[in-house]
């Protein structure tokens, strides 16, 4: 079972929408930083966008900044990534991920420091 929960992705046009949402089973998982990483067919898993719980530094992928913004609710454990503008290259399956505290100082949304990851929850952009 998983302790990350996500919600969120579909299906879009071109230049729409989308909202994912990702949320630790239980609030107090040891969580020191939350994220999201995407894998299309035939390609790597890459770093989208990832958040410090603590003080809210954020980090993105260059083909998302200025479309893309990662929040997170301190109380909840959780995460939010709005996505604007999207394209059809942000087809993917997107994964929730977090990393706990025994990373600080490491640097952000690198994949294989992540602790914990969610199911994937699929996004199609497409006309």
């Amino acid at each position: 079972q998983s302790q990350l929960v996500e919600s969120g992705g579909g299906l879009v046009q071109p230049g729409g929408s989308l909202r994912l949402s990702c949320a630790a089973s239980e609030v107090s998982l040891d969580v020191y930083e939350m994220g999201w990483f995407r894998q299309a067919p035939g390609k790597e898993r890459e770093a989208v966008a990832c958040i410090r719980r603590r003080d809210g530094t954020t980090d993105y992928a260059d083909s998302v900044k200025g479309r893309f913004k990662i929040s997170r609710n301190i109380a909840l454990n959780s995460a939010t990534l709005e996505m604007n503008d999207l394209k059809p290259e942000d087809t993917a399956v997107y994964f929730c991920a977090a990393e706990g505290r025994r990373h600080m100082g490491q640097p952000m949304c690198r994949a294989e420091l992540q602790d914990y990851w969610g199911q994937g929850t699929q996004v199609s952009v497409s006309s």
